[in-house]
């Protein structure tokens, strides 16, 4: 019999904890192992009950969230995903969780809207058992040597496509951080909730050659510059006189998920055809990988990263078991394979 996954809860409120508890506590594979409404008991029970997974408020009193998931990191590692309200103030604090080793996050429902409980029930239960399988201590990677110039050979990529999920938040700054200046433009869905792509984006462009930015509708894709989608925004790309343009609207979550990578990567096939390069990063789930392999049958570059660096193997494994992969890269890699992609001669399309 296999054996259960064993949860830790942690959060400042009484209601949550007790949200929480009902909510995991009535999964068949998940057990509580215990709920703690602040650092101390937090750091006594991490101890005691040998959790696999974490649910780790944002905000807490006294040591903050941030603290206990240092501590958590440094003297015990074990997932842990934070669970706070979807606001422009605390995705500030979700990101700097993620960077600090939390696997993922999950927003709490607002109000007493029974729809907006459900949704949270079916998240936080997919995310931990998502969390479960994944191993905090991934090593950091090498950073590659410094990749080369962007050469000025055949010119036929003008565009770049990422889609990234789980895990992924820190696979783009390490991408971006060490791609040069005067790429062709970039355009990139990463799953995160609509008061987290604005400030993902700010973080990127403070380390990156590039200019990133959360995209508005109607933007032009230009060289050098990377447009983030806008969370809860579907994206999408279309042909102008000048080149191409973003789109935006809120259709229909797809995977449960919208923004969503294949709603890009499809736009991204049928308008730029074998001009661009499509790039699938870690993340749970498959969105991303049809999108890739439409995007490689009408003459696209394609790069997977590889599991053993990725946080999350879901996204990547559906692509390259779908044939979407023409490359299958380690992330230190990648940043080097893009470049190197854009000096090759254009891929000769099947007859």
């Amino acid at each position: 019999m296999t054996s259960k996954i064993r949860v830790l809860i942690v959060d400042d409120s009484l209601l949550m904890r007790r949200l929480l508890t009902e909510i995991l506590g009535g999964a068949p594979d998940i057990e509580v192992a215990g709920a703690a409404g602040d650092a101390a008991s937090a750091r006594k029970m991490l101890f005691s009950t040998h959790p696999n997974v974490i649910t780790l408020d944002v905000k807490m009193p006294g040591t903050d969230g941030l603290a206990i998931l240092a501590e958590i990191m440094r003297e015990r590692p074990t997932p842990v995903v934070m669970v706070s309200y979807f606001t422009q103030e605390e995705s500030k604090s979700t990101l700097s969780a993620l960077a600090l080793g939390a696997v993922d996050y999950v927003g709490k429902p607002i109000g007493n809207s029974r729809q907006g409980v459900t949704d949270f029930k079916q998240e936080i239960i997919e995310r931990v058992r998502a969390a479960s399988g994944i191993n905090p201590l991934k090593p950091h990677l090498p950073r590659a040597s410094t990749p080369p110039r962007v050469p000025t050979a055949s010119g036929t990529i003008n565009i770049i496509a990422i889609g990234g999920s789980t895990g992924a938040t820190e696979v783009f700054k390490k991408i971006f951080g060490e791609l040069p200046a005067h790429l062709p433009g970039i355009v990139a869905v990463q799953h995160m909730p609509e008061d987290f792509t604005k400030t993902f984006a700010q973080n990127l462009d403070q380390i990156s050659e590039i200019e990133v930015r959360e995209a508005e509708p109607g933007d032009e894709i230009r060289p050098g510059t990377a447009l983030i989608a806008r969370g809860d925004h579907h994206m999408a790309i279309r042909q102008s006189e000048t080149g191409y343009r973003v789109e935006m609207h809120q259709g229909e979550k797809l995977w449960g998920c919208r923004p969503a990578v294949d709603v890009l990567f499809d736009s991204v096939a049928t308008t730029a055809g074998g001009n661009a390069i499509g790039v699938i990063l870690t993340g749970m789930g498959q969105d991303g990988a049809a999108g890739l392999v439409r995007m490689k049958k009408n003459g696209a570059r394609t790069i997977v990263q590889d599991e053993a660096s990725s946080v999350v193997f879901g996204m990547p494994r559906k692509a390259i078991e779908l044939g979407g992969a023409e490359s299958v890269v380690p992330l230190q890699d990648i940043p080097s394979k893009i470049i190197k992609l854009l000096a090759a001669p254009p891929k000769l399309r099947p007859s």
